[in-house]
C-alpha cells in the first residue's frame, strides 16, 4: 500500500518565505483598514458570520502551517513554475486592490480580491509540499469564496 501522507517528512521549523507571502498578501488589507476606499462595500456587515469565523480559523491555521511546518522533502525556493504562479497571483491581487480603490467595484474585482490570494497560498503550499497548509488553504478558499459570493456577488 502506498503512503500518501508521510508525517516523518514534516518537522517544526521556520519558513521565512511563508511569512513573507502572508505579509505581502495582508499588506493591502492593512492599508484598507486605515484608509477606506471610496466605494467601500467590504466594510458592510457580513451575512455569513459562522462561515467567516471558520474561515478565519482556517486562515490562522494555514498561516501557521505555512510558517512553522516544513516538509523536509521540499527543495530550496527557486523560480519554479509554481513560485512564478504565486508571484503572478500576488501581482494580480494587488491590481485588484488598485481597481477597488479607484472605484471599479464589480464581480471581477471581488473575485480577484477573493480567489487570487487563496490561489497564491495554495500554490505556494503545493510548491513547499506542505499538505497541512494545502488542506487549510483549500478549506479557507472554499469558505472565502462562499463569503464573497453571498455577501458581494449574489
Amino acid at each position: 500500500m502506498a503512503v500518501i501522507f508521510d508525517l516523518k517528512n514534516y518537522r517544526l521549523g521556520f519558513n521565512a518565505w511563508g511569512l513573507i507571502l502572508f505579509i505581502a498578501i495582508m499588506l493591502p488589507n492593512f492599508i484598507w483598514f486605515f484608509l477606506p476606499a471610496p466605494n467601500d462595500i467590504l466594510r458592510n456587515d457580513s451575512v455569513t458570520p459562522n462561515i467567516d469565523m471558520i474561515a478565519s480559523i482556517c486562515q490562522v491555521l494555514m498561516t501557521a502551517a505555512l510558517c512553522v511546518i516544513v516538509n523536509q522533502k521540499s527543495r530550496k525556493i527557486n523560480l519554479s513554475p509554481r513560485i512564478i504562479s504565486t508571484i503572478i497571483c500576488c501581482i494580480l491581487y494587488f491590481v485588484s486592490w488598485i481597481f477597488y480603490y479607484i472605484g471599479a467595484v464589480n464581480v471581477i474585482v471581488i473575485l480577484g480580491l477573493t480567489i487570487l490570494p487563496c490561489l497564491a497560498f495554495l500554490i505556494f503550499a503545493l510548491d513547499r509540499k506542505n499538505l497541512f497548509a494545502v488542506f487549510f488553504a483549500f478549506v479557507f478558499t472554499i469558505l472565502h469564496l462562499i463569503y464573497s459570493a453571498v455577501n458581494y456577488i449574489a
